[in-house]
């Protein structure tokens, strides 16, 4: 059910239960005034008629009946006076029909001949006489209907214009909501600027504030998937070309020392290439979105074990020994709360370039604190414009000797961000090697999910 439809429902339903409740509730008000103005009445006339017993002591006589006049019915009306002894003393002619009750004292409500009555009773100072005036309770009840009957006709004419007024109203209301419908079904499916909020009312000022943070994600999601693939498809097309050729020299190779060396230029461009998907499938997975919220407290041992192990093929390849500093025993190993499979990534790259870009025979070191992890090996200090460029997708300097794809260091980048970790490359104490530190720098990204 539409907004506008559920709106008019609820307003067409309780329209008429709130005027119901306002007529009933003026009814009883109605029914109080007039209780309370006949009541004042009949008090009046029992006590001017006391006033007119004083030296009263003729046998029961009847009051004269004046003329009817205008809508008034005088027989709806009783009077009637008795003496000690209960005789009647004056009676009209509905008085008769009063039953004497000499116990009785101010308002009585009794059943004469099958109607209702409100009978009231005042004895005299001395009990020597007692007035009764009464009325017919019908006749308040008449003019109740009356006074109500009065006031319901116009307002049974005036509701159904009513409903139509506040259906109006309700349409015009939802007008904005309407316009902003139309403006989104008539966007084509690339269409994400921003929606104008200067003549949004304020109740859709904050939807249409998070449409456009939507439209802004999803610019941006989108923008970061056609770089990605853009970019993976540059990098790739080098590699399959390289791989075609080599393929080629394999096949027409009629030496097979030529055979040999063209197949191993082969595996290594396979090898190549099943770095490069892997890194892209790495990367893909890290930048589409926030990680995983199951963070738990890291324990780095294993995860240096895994790493090492990964490792290990290419730095015996290198000569590279591997080697792992730990703080004092008692200390905790760089504390962190994180996601171990995107931190074992994490390590595995650094500690991959560290050993792939050391000269052979040299050293990679793990270097674990209470507040940084390092990883370091004994090279070349980088260039500054080397440092410069460090975390750019797909740049690799030239002259480099060993197969990479140029994304490592922007996966370790993207990785510690999530982690709340800062990453600094620099050169060793004496100016040689390359120093890769993480430390904490700020709240980690989807520390909120």
């Amino acid at each position: 059910m539409s907004l506008q439809r559920r709106l008019l429902v609820y307003l067409l339903l309780c329209a008429p239960l709130v005027w119901g409740g306002a007529l009933l509730a003026s009814a009883d008000r109605a029914r109080g005034e007039v209780n309370e103005l006949f009541d004042t009445e009949i008090i009046r006339l029992a006590l001017q008629v006391r006033a007119t017993l004083v030296g009263l002591h003729a046998p029961a006589q009847s009051l004269p009946e004046p003329e009817p006049s205008g809508e008034a019915d005088l027989r709806d009306l009783a009077v009637a006076v008795w003496n000690a002894e209960g005789r009647l003393l004056l009676v009209d002619r509905e008085g008769a029909h009063l039953p004497y009750r000499p116990d009785a004292s101010g308002f009585v409500d009794a059943t004469l001949g099958g109607e209702v009555w409100r009978v009231y009773y005042l004895q005299s100072p001395r009990g020597e006489w007692l007035v009764a005036t009464g009325q017919l309770a019908h006749e308040r009840d008449e003019l109740v209907q009356k006074l109500v009957g009065s006031q319901m006709l116009p307002w049974l004419l005036v509701l159904p214009v009513l409903l139509a007024v506040m259906a109006w109203a309700v349409r015009q209301a939802l007008a904005p909501l309407r316009h902003l419908t139309g403006d989104l079904q008539r966007r084509h499916a690339g269409d994400l600027q921003p929606v104008a909020t200067d003549s949004a009312p304020t109740e859709l000022k904050p939807l249409v504030a998070a449409m456009n943070g939507l439209f802004q994600r999803i610019e941006t999601t989108l923008e970061r998937e056609r770089r990605f693939t853009a970019d993976a498809a540059h990098e790739l097309r080098t590699p399959l070309a390289v791989l075609r050729a080599q393929w080629d020299v394999v096949r027409r190779a009629a030496d097979e020392g030529d055979r040999a060396r063209a197949a191993a230029r082969l595996g290594a461009g396979f090898d190549r290439m099943d770095r490069l998907v892997e890194q892209l499938l790495v990367l893909s997975r890290v930048e589409a979105g926030r990680p995983p919220s199951d963070r738990t407290a890291v324990n780095w041992e294993p995860i240096v074990a895994q790493v090492m192990s990964d490792v290990l093929p290419l730095a015996e390849r290198r000569r590279i020994e591997l080697g792992c500093d730990w703080p004092p025993e008692g200390e905790a190993p760089f504390p962190l709360s994180g996601h171990p499979d995107l931190l074992a990534v994490l390590l595995r790259n650094l500690l991959d370039n560290a050993v792939r870009y050391a000269p052979e025979g040299g050293t990679a070191t793990l270097r674990f604190t209470a507040g940084s992890l390092v990883v370091e090996n004994d090279g070349p200090a980088l260039a500054a414009e080397t440092l410069a460029h460090l975390g750019e997708r797909f740049h690799r300097p030239a002259g480099q000797a060993e197969a990479g794809s140029g994304l490592g260091v922007s996966i370790v980048q993207r990785i510690a961000a999530l982690h709340g970790l800062s990453l600094r490359y620099g050169a060793l104490a004496d100016g040689q090697g390359v120093r890769a530190e993480l430390t904490h720098s700020q709240a980690p990204l989807g520390a909120e999910a």
